[in-house]
């Protein structure tokens, strides 16, 4: 059986919500509460980060994984900004020293930036 063009169907390449560059890097959504939603529900310390050389959901991933592992990190909420500096909320039990954060960004593979 040979299919013609009106019996194709056609898949999306990514998932529409996600916004990565790709459907390689794309991410799933999420439906939990942004970074400041928990921490008004809370006491919790929201602290924000500038950081370069993300591009694409799966970098996303990887320094928001890294970044959860330290102690007393909550939430990871990034906005990226694919090729330029990208802004990292960080919400937490404890205040983190930037050293900290900036140590595990690098662990990643990115750098955080003074804006």
């Amino acid at each position: 059986m040979t299919t013609t063009p009106a019996d194709a169907r056609l898949l999306p390449l990514a998932d529409e919500a996600a916004d990565a560059s790709c459907s390689c890097c794309a991410v799933p959504a999420t439906t939990s509460a942004s970074a400041d939603e928990q921490a008004a529900a809370t006491d919790a310390i929201v602290a924000e980060y500038a950081v370069a050389g993300m591009t694409c959901g799966n970098c996303v991933a990887h320094v928001t994984s890294d970044l959860s592992a330290l102690e007393g990190v909550r939430a990871v909420e990034v906005d990226l900004v694919a090729g330029g500096v990208s802004t990292v909320r960080v919400t937490s039990d404890v205040a983190l020293e930037t050293d900290v954060v900036a140590e595990a960004v690098a662990d990643a593979g990115y750098q955080v930036v003074q804006r």
